[in-house]
This record gives structure tokens, C-alpha cells and sequence, in this order.
């Protein structure tokens, strides 16, 4: 006799759901490949009083409850070889009833013989009905990606090329060996994109990409590398000029102390506790934007990379060490009486190289010459001499701090013609960077301060050095246009420690000649730095924190290394990274298609059509 099996479903009136009649009842032996379920079937409920009668195996059939969720059970054959065994049990007839399984073994089977089976048969595992999902949606979904192999090619990389440890950084050392870097298909890196990560642009890439005198505006024709629709992440938007809030800042604490300390400002009875107070603050600011961008470095080592061999960037890598410089000088006298000679030397060493670099490349008369690339925000690269020479000279340092005066000086005198005339092809400073013309008053104010420093009174060279400070303040204050008509930004901060060295200066000038004119004027210009400073904070934390307008998209760092291609009929051509995106875009926004349904051939509706074999 054949194996028989039966698969019974009893339908109860109180289910929801409702089996179709179809599947009430199947035989075995009219399909081959059945589903074979044996009397040792785990039941972890099963009710111990239906299972001890005897006669209850016999003549009742066997109700288990086994509390099981409805489910679906598809029956999936595999290979032969895997799946070749014999049944040697006897076959009970099965009847499924709501959560229940009715065995009932009440049909008489015949032992079956030693041969092989006929036909394998496997066994499905059960799939719970709450893992298929409603509609199939998500379903498709699910299955799309797996469907799609390549679905990783089109991830926005566009990224990568900026990241440190994705294969920049690799690309950076190997060139340093004096090797050819490789560009490597596989992950994503075009040879075009490859050479534009690889070497430096040169100083000229970027006067043609970029316009505005401090270069951070992209031309209309010009494209970049990075997406210009979306929001980067906010290392990319954080840029060098940040170091310039720490200048104003930092300032302030060695105006205080200035304040607290002079002679002339005795009557004021200014608390020391402010000096300290404000150079605690300074400490906490300088360390944060210290942090932020020392990651910034090495996560992002392209980024830090172009902001170097940007031109008017490239001044801005003096301000992390003047900020210490203002430190140093702003230490109020309960943390440290007398500091060591070796942190004057350590500080000054890296603005020492930057002067090496910088100033030979004004000399040269290269693509960097100064007559090219002169910017009022070249007079950072000039204040540090000054102010290391002010440092020096209150330590007691006597050769250190006269050579970078020298050195100082004379590259002042020369950047001060450069920009005072102003080249016919130099173009006028935007609104939006008017306050940058302040920073004319910084070097002229520390000058003064470092030479009365260096020479023990305020004698001939140093009122020199201030007076001219006080006439170019004078000259930018009485300019009202130049304090309207424009949005807030970080230039806003170049105001603060030109303004600031302006007060210290005075006080000095007003301890060597005491009158109600200097005391007067010394208060007010304090008056002025003090608020200008204190508006500043608070808007660039409004900016930063509320606003978050303070950190826009870096366009400067993510110019092409070429011009943008175009057709002669005046089309461009498409680059492959937007190719990418815009067909990835296209098949995750589609949720009823896949990569398999865009290729498929339309259907003709053409009757009469059968390319069917002929029966």
C-alpha cells in the first residue's frame, strides 16, 4: 500500500480568517513531493490528559496545543543529493484546527519496502505569518537591494576624497617618497578626481575659480567637487578663520590686565578677578577651536591641505599661534609671576617656519608674489613678529626678540606700500569684508608696545609706531559706511584685537605722558574694545547655536583642479559623479521598480500574436 497522507484544515465559525474550500482537503499520493509530518512532533503545551489514554491513540485522534501562530508553509525541494533519505516511520493523518493538531494514525499503513523511495522527499520549515509583510511592499523593498548588487556604486562619495583614512592620506605619503600615486577604479576615485587630490592647485586655479579679494566665492562658470545642495559635515564648514574669535578674546584678558596694573588707571580700581576671569575664558575658548581643528586635520587632511595653499588662507595659520602669544602676555599674576624662556621659543618656532615659507614666496616673485596675492590679511603674517618680539622682551630676552622686530618691520614696511596703493587689478574689498581694513591698526599698535618693551620707556620709535596706529583707527572709525549695509560674519571678528592693541597702547602711551587727554582717550578706546568684543561673543553664539548660519559651506576648499568642460554648442558635459547620484536617486525614490523592471521589454497588445510552440 502507499505512503497516504492527509492534510485536513476544519474551519471553526468563530475564525476570522477563512480557508478557501480548495485546500480543505489533499491527498499525498496525488502530489509528488509532499510534506511528510511524523508522530514525534515537538509540542512544548501538549496536554497531558489526552495523551495517557490508551484508547485514546485509537480510536480519538491525538489534540495537541501547541499555541502556534498562524503560519505558512511552502514547500521549497532541494538537490537530491542533499535531501535523499527513506521514510521508515509510519505516516499519521494530520488535521489542523485553529491552534490545535489533531493526529489521528487510525489509517492502516503498510511497511514500506526496502527499496529507495521513488521520489525524495524534503521537509519545510514553517514561516510565522507575521513576518510576511502587508501588500508585499516591504517585501519588494527588502528584496530590491538584493536584487541590485551594484547598488553600492552609486553611494555619494563625493566625500571621500576629502576624508583622511580613505585613501587620501595613503596618496599624500606616497607622493612625499617621491612615487606617482595610482588611481584605483575600484573604489571610486576617477583618474580626473585622483590628480585633483593628489597635487596641489596652483596659486592661479584658484584666482580663476574663486573671485572676491578674499577669494570664497565661486565664479558662475566653475563647479566644484563636493555637493552644493546639501549641508556638509561640520568639520568641511569649519575653517582656519575661526582662530580669529580667540585673537579678540584672548585680547581682552591682556587688556584687563593692562587696566588693573597701570598707573595711569589706578583711579578706575579695576578688580584684578576680571583679568583672571577672562583669561580662563580665553583658555577654554582657544583649547576648544584647538580641538576642533586639530580633528578637522586628521580626519580631514584634504581640507586643512587646500586651506594652506589657498592665498589669502594661508595667513590665517598664524592665528592659532598668536592666540597663545596673547595668552602668554594675558597670564594673570596669581597663576604665574614669571614664565619660562623655553615657551617663548617653543611658540615661536612654528611662526619662524610659516615666515620662511610665506615671505620667500613674496620674494621669489612667483604665483605668489605679494603684488599677486596682497590682502589686509596679510598683516597676521606681520603681527606675530611683533607680538613675539613683546613676549620676549617682558621675559627679558634680549637677541630673540629684536630679530623678529627686524624681520617684522621690514616685511611691514613693504606690505604697507603694497596695500596702500592698491594695483589697478586689485579689486575694492566688499562691504561684508570692510572690518579687515582694521587689522591695518594691529601691527603699528604692537610695534610701539614691543620697542618701548625692548628699549625700557616709551621713547621716539615707539610713539612713531603709535601714532600712526591712532591716525589709520581714526581714519577707518569716522568711515560710518563702513559699520552698515552688511550681514554678520566671522570677518566681523578682525575688529577686535587691532581695536583692542589700539587701548593697550594708549594706556602705555598714557603712563609716559599722564593728562586728562591720554587718561580720557585710553578709557574710551578700552570702552569701545570692551563692547565691540562683548556684541561679537554673543552674536557669534546666537549665530552658531541658534541661528546656525555661522559655519555656510566652505565653497574655497572645493574648487576643481579644471575648468568646467563644455560642448561647442555651449552644453557641459556631465560629470561622473553626478551621473552616479542622479541614478541612485532614481531607483531609491522608485518603490514599485527595481534595476530587473527597468530593463524589462514592454509588452505588445497586439491580438492574433503567439510565438508559443505549436501543440
Amino acid at each position: 500500500m502507499e505512503n497516504h497522507i492527509a492534510l485536513e484544515i476544519i474551519e471553526e465559525q468563530s475564525s476570522p480568517d477563512k480557508t478557501p474550500p480548495l485546500l480543505k482537503f489533499i491527498s499525498s499520493h496525488e502530489l509528488d513531493c509532499f510534506d511528510s509530518f511524523h508522530s514525534q512532533f515537538p509540542s512544548p503545551t501538549a496536554k497531558e490528559p489526552e495523551a495517557t489514554s490508551p484508547s485514546s491513540n485509537q480510536d480519538e485522534p491525538l489534540v495537541i496545543n501547541h499555541q502556534r501562530k498562524p503560519s505558512v508553509s511552502i514547500s521549497m525541494p532541494l538537490s537530491a543529493e542533499e535531501v535523499l533519505f527513506q521514510t521508515m516511520h509510519n505516516d499519521k493523518k494530520v488535521f489542523f484546527s485553529g491552534d490545535n493538531i489533531i493526529i489521528n494514525d487510525s489509517v492502516p499503513l503498510e511497511k514500506p519496502n526496502s527499496k529507495p523511495p521513488k521520489h525524495p522527499k524534503c521537509y519545510s520549515q514553517p514561516m510565522p505569518k507575521g513576518f510576511v509583510y502587508p501588500n508585499g511592499s516591504q517585501t519588494q523593498k527588502f528584496n530590491n537591494h538584493h536584487n541590485q548588487p551594484g547598488i553600492k556604486m552609486f553611494r555619494d562619495k563625493r566625500f571621500d576624497s576629502f576624508k583622511t583614512w580613505s585613501g587620501g592620506l595613503e596618496r599624500q605619503l606616497t607622493i612625499l617618497r617621491g612615487k606617482e600615486p595610482a588611481g584605483n577604479a575600484q573604489d571610486g576615485h576617477t583618474p580626473s578626481r585622483t590628480r585633483s587630490i593628489d597635487k596641489a592647485l596652483p596659486v592661479d586655479r584658484y584666482f580663476d575659480a574663486l573671485e572676491g579679494p578674499e577669494l570664497e566665492t565661486l565664479r558662475a562658470s566653475e563647479e566644484i567637487m563636493l555637493p552644493h545642495d546639501k549641508q556638509w559635515p561640520f568639520l568641511l564648514r569649519f575653517p582656519i578663520s575661526s582662530f580669529g574669535i580667540c585673537l579678540g578674546v584672548s585680547s581682552q584678558a591682556i587688556l584687563w590686565k593692562t587696566l588693573a596694573t597701570s598707573p595711569t588707571t589706578q583711579f578706575l580700581n579695576i578688580p584684578p578677578e576680571i583679568n583672571l576671569v577672562l583669561w580662563y575664558i580665553a583658555t577654554i575658548l582657544v583649547a576648544s577651536v584647538f580641538t576642533v581643528y586639530i580633528l578637522k586635520l586628521l580626519l580631514y587632511f584634504e581640507a586643512v591641505r587646500r586651506e594652506y595653499y589657498h592665498p589669502i588662507r594661508v595667513n590665517f595659520f598664524f592665528a592659532p599661534w598668536i592666540a597663545l602669544l596673547f595668552l602668554a602676555l594675558g597670564v594673570p599674576p596669581s597663576v604665574a609671576e614669571n614664565l619660562h624662556h623655553s615657551l617663548w621659543y617653543i611658540l615661536m618656532f612654528p611662526i619662524f617656519v610659516l615666515e620662511l615659507k610665506i615671505y620667500g614666496q613674496w620674494m621669489s616673485g612667483g604665483q605668489r608674489r605679494l603684488s599677486k596675492v596682497a590682502n589686509p590679511s596679510n598683516h597676521l603674517s606681520i603681527v606675530g613678529n611683533f607680538v613675539g618680539a613683546l613676549l620676549g622682551a617682558s621675559m627679558g630676552l634680549v637677541e630673540g626678540p629684536i630679530f623678529f622686530f627686524a624681520v617684522g618691520l621690514a616685511h611691514y614696511i613693504v606690505l604697507f606700500v603694497t596695500l596702500y596703493q592698491r594695483l589697478p587689478t586689485n579689486e575694492t574689498l566688499p562691504k561684508e569684508l570692510h572690518p579687515v581694513f582694521f587689522l591695518f591698526v594691529a601691527a603699528p599698535s604692537v610695534a610701539s608696545m614691543a620697542w618701548a618693551k625692548m628699549q625700557g620707556s616709551f621713547d621716539y620709535g615707539s610713539r612713531i609706531a603709535y601714532f600712526i596706529a591712532l591716525f589709520l583707527y581714526f581714519s577707518l572709525a569716522v568711515r560710518i559706511n563702513f559699520f552698515r549695509g552688511f550681514k554678520f560674519s566671522l570677518a566681523w571678528w578682525a575688529y577686535t584685537f587691532p581695536m583692542t592693541g589700539a587701548a593697550i597702547a594708549t594706556i602705555r602711551y598714557s603712563n609716559q605722558v599722564p593728562n586728562i587727554v591720554t587718561k580720557s582717550l585710553c578709557i574710551a578706546l578700552a570702552l569701545i574694545s570692551t563692547v565691540t568684543v562683548m556684541a561679537l561673543l554673543v552674536s557669534t553664539i546666537l549665530h552658531a547655536f541658534v541661528f546656525r548660519d555661522l559655519f555656510p559651506n566652505d565653497i574655497a576648499i572645493a574648487i576643481s583642479d579644471r575648468k568646467r568642460k563644455t560642448h561647442w554648442l555651449g552644453f557641459r558635459y556631465g560629470s561622473q559623479d553626478s551621473k552616479e547620484i542622479e541614478n541612485y536617486l532614481k531607483f531609491v525614490n522608485t518603490d514599485d521598480s527595481n534595476l530587473e523592471d527597468s530593463t524589462t521589454q514592454p509588452v505588445s497588445s497586439g491580438t492574433g500574436t503567439d510565438h508559443s510552440s505549436p501543440n
